[in-house]
């Protein structure tokens, strides 16, 4: 089955723009010019990714995408923010609560796509590896879970791919390079400051039972997960 994407954007041009590519590529999509029209669709069922304006008229983006990552059913819905916002400051805002990728207008379509799709890889649950277990958290691909002894952990899909990535290379000092290519995909136009802001919100959901240690920061290199 192709992809559902919910296009939330207020601008009949832009959304009318982004449905036409988005359909020629194959996938399904629904359309709502506010966080609130969006909210009833998604209570209606959930698609696999948003595509999310930040200016929206009544609440913003940013607020509806905070909401859905404080909620179980959306926590780990992947949300792409589509803004005319490109401040440095907004990009690290957007990726703080809880964006997957963050794209600037003027955007390229082509560009939006293979951002899109890369999303959706990165959503997919892992089918083909065996758990990991390290140091009392144990990580399971297939069923796309993080458990910290009997506690299970709510992780963001990207979240859940760093620390994946980090279990399979403990004790290894990780550029911040070497985790965009192998996380994010090495055709995703993405700062390396965007790395620092995910392993702030990895190390809070692995704050509680003191896993937060694990992941080392080493200057001037990147980071470090250490398997004890």
């Amino acid at each position: 089955m192709n992809a559902r994407i919910l296009i939330v954007e207020d601008e009949p041009a832009i959304r009318e723009l982004i449905a036409v590519n988005l359909r020629h590529a194959g996938f399904m999509v629904s359309e709502a010019e506010t966080a609130e029209a969006a909210r009833v669709q998604l209570d209606a069922g959930l698609p696999d990714l948003v595509l999310l304006d930040w200016m929206l008229p009544g609440q913003s983006g940013v607020e509806l995408a905070r909401r859905l990552r404080a909620e179980s059913r959306t926590a780990k819905l992947p949300i792409v923010m589509l803004t005319a916002r490109a401040q440095e400051g907004d990009k690290l805002q957007g990726f703080d609560v809880g964006a997957d990728d963050y794209v600037t207008k003027p955007f390229s379509p082509r560009e939006l796509l293979a951002r899109i799709r890369a999303v959706l890889r990165r959503a997919a649950p892992e089918t083909s590896e065996e758990p990991i277990e390290i140091a009392g958290l144990r990580l399971d691909p297939t069923a796309f879970r993080v458990r910290a002894g009997e506690r299970t952990l709510d992780l963001s899909p990207t979240e859940f791919r760093l620390l994946h990535f980090f279990m399979k290379n403990p004790d290894r000092v990780l550029s911040r390079a070497k985790l965009l290519d192998n996380v994010w995909g090495d055709r995703v136009y993405i700062e390396e400051r965007t790395v620092d802001v995910h392993i702030r919100r990895l190390r809070l959901a692995l704050a509680p039972g003191g896993h937060d240690r694990l992941i080392e920061t080493v200057r001037g290199e990147g980071y470090r997960f250490l398997p004890r």
